[in-house]
């Protein structure tokens, strides 16, 4: 199976270093950047980042397009 048929995922528990264990955690969005969009996870009980992920735009995304006729 290739790649692509998965889609996109999202964290839900990660580790935190300053936990010491598997932590829920917050997603939230830093940059939008020209190739995707730049996300942060942190932990829900001491807010430090315990990692980040860039999605990449989708080629058939049309956001802020408008056909005109």
């Amino acid at each position: 199976m290739a790649p692509e048929s998965y889609g996109q995922f999202n964290a839900s528990l990660l580790y935190c270093n300053k936990c010491g264990q598997a932590m829920p955690v917050r997603q939230r969005l830093l940059l939008i950047l020209p190739d995707g969009e730049l996300y942060d996870y942190t932990c829900e009980r001491c807010h430090s980042s315990v990692g980040s992920k860039t999605e990449k735009a989708g080629a058939n995304q049309n956001i802020g397009i408008r056909r005109s006729g």
